[in-house]
């Protein structure tokens, strides 16, 4: 029977008080009680009512699900099944997301305070394409065979690492996981998931379906928890082969340090990001710049690593671009997230909203000037809504200007020179995203060859698919999610050499 998508922000409601909230661990195929009996509580940032009580899993907790991880892998059940088989598995797993689509939408929705309209459009669809494309591209990697001499035979294969720990962040917390858990489980690998604390109960619900969709007990498990308990006995744990992160410069470097003091397991981190928009004056279509950039911090409220929240404009074109910048950030209103209308829900909790209040304060004390928006007016009870904020005046030596934020607040600066546009565009410890807006191919080229960041777009931001990698250099991090270079971060190399003489 096919269910009607929901259409009105009343329908979306119906639905969200439906729903089965699951909040207990889920660990060899079922849901559990963490050990300690200990639990937090998921709060709705719209309107900070309760959801459901989550299992707050720790040490003996990830040990349970990390031994069925190995057990299982070792069974050979998975990792050794044929590539043929898993794919069919996991498109299994995307169809049944693709067929509780709505469930999904509405789940992150009341979790975290994303827009409805940006869960139906983005989240949901591009979780569901990678998780069938890896499943599709995994029988179609093949091994090599090395060009030796003719009295030897150099067989060079993938093998699945192990038990691989993925630690995953709030602000996309279905696409976010899918990233991960889809090349992961791909490649033969055992997962022991630990979504954000503040964002479990979409995850809870994939290992579920996963279960359904024939993952065999223990392949797939999830342990929710916060990061000083559950993540870091994840990142200590002697059996777990690789850990893969997104989230914070400041937890990635603590990760580090902890494979460091265990196994030196791989770590692959996703980090923090400032990443710049550079605005030159040979731009044919301001308006359209103006509207990306805008998009480029307001989108999913600024809680986006890839957020460009440093915008250099060319100063011949200052005055233009920026009032067309506000015409364009006007349109960002925040309001009720399961309203298809909103396109800005409310911050994650209280203390993004605090922090997002911070920077703006810092903002105005060291120079900048608010031409739109200014710090967040919250009322108890009524969710952590901040307002899309428009700083001019801006440069690289001001705090708000170098630090990520997480939040909608951008800074706008000015530059004289393509020089002096990369020169400051690379001035931060971040590498992770930036864009650049001109006519001239030429520039698009040279410029994008100078940034120092793993993706850049010219003339627009964000866009990307399955196919292509996603991630940093410097201090935003290392590999990549998405593409089949993903599957470099879940597979062992193995060289098996053969003498035939």
């Amino acid at each position: 029977m096919t269910v009607k998508t929901p259409v009105t922000r009343d329908e979306w409601f119906e639905l969200s008080k439906s729903l089965t909230l699951h909040g207990q661990a889920y660990i060899n195929g079922r849901f559990c009680d963490a050990e300690s009996g200990e639990t937090f509580a998921s709060i709705n940032p719209a309107t900070e009512e309760h959801l459901t009580d989550v299992a707050s899993c720790d040490q003996a907790d990830v040990d349970k699900a990390v031994a069925n991880g190995l057990a299982v892998y070792r069974s050979g059940e998975w990792a050794e099944a044929s590539p043929k088989y898993r794919k069919t598995v996991l498109l299994k797993l995307a169809a049944l997301v693709e067929q509780h689509k709505d469930e999904f939408a509405v789940l992150d929705t009341l979790d975290m305070g994303k827009s409805i309209s940006e869960m139906t459009a983005i989240d949901v669809p591009d979780a569901i394409d990678c998780i069938q494309w890896t499943a599709e591209c995994i029988d179609k990697v093949y091994g090599e065979i090395a060009p030796t001499a003719p009295g030897s035979l150099a067989l060079i294969s993938r093998e699945p690492v192990g038990v691989v720990a993925a630690i995953t962040p709030w602000n996309y917390p279905l696409m976010m996981v899918s990233w991960k858990i889809a090349p992961a489980l791909a490649a033969g690998n055992s997962v022991v998931l630990k979504p954000s604390e503040k964002t479990s109960l979409s995850a809870l619900r994939l290992a579920q379906l996963a279960t359904e969709a024939g993952i065999p007990d223990g392949v797939f498990n999830v342990v929710t928890g916060y990061g000083h308990t559950a993540g870091k006995a994840l990142a200590l744990h002697n059996d777990v082969h690789v850990l893969a992160f997104t989230g914070s410069t400041r937890v990635a470097g603590m990760l580090l340090g902890y494979a460091g003091e265990s196994n030196m397991k791989r770590v692959w981190l996703e980090a923090g990001g400032k990443s710049p928009n550079l605005i030159f004056d040979d731009c044919d279509n301001i308006k359209k710049a103006a509207g990306g950039a805008a998009a480029a911090i307001f989108s999913n409220q600024g809680e986006v690593c890839i957020a460009c929240s440093r915008i250099y404009v060319q100063k011949s074109i200052k005055e233009t671009f920026i009032a067309a910048l506000v015409e364009a950030a006007s349109r960002y209103q925040p309001g009720d997230p399961l309203d298809p209308n909103t396109n800005m829900g409310p911050l994650v909790d209280k203390a993004q909203l605090d922090t997002v209040s911070r920077y703006i304060r810092s903002a105005t004390e060291e120079g900048g000037q608010v031409i739109l928006g200014g710090e967040p007016e919250y009322q108890e009870g009524e969710g952590f809504y901040a307002k899309p904020t428009i700083v001019t005046e801006a440069h690289n030596g001001m705090t708000f200007v170098k630090e990520e934020i997480f939040g909608p607040v951008l800074a706008v600066c000015e530059f004289e020179t393509e020089e002096e546009a990369i020169a400051l565009a690379n001035d931060s410890q971040y590498g992770l995203g930036a864009a650049i807006w001109t006519s001239n191919l030429s520039r698009a080229h040279r410029v994008s060859r100078k940034i120092h960041s793993g993706m850049v777009w010219v003339n627009t931001w964000g866009e990307g698919d399955t196919t292509v990698p996603f991630g940093g250099v410097k201090a935003s991090g290392n590999g990549r999610d998405k593409s089949l270079h993903a599957l470099d971060k879940y597979s062992e190399i193995k060289n098996v050499w053969i003498n035939i003489d």
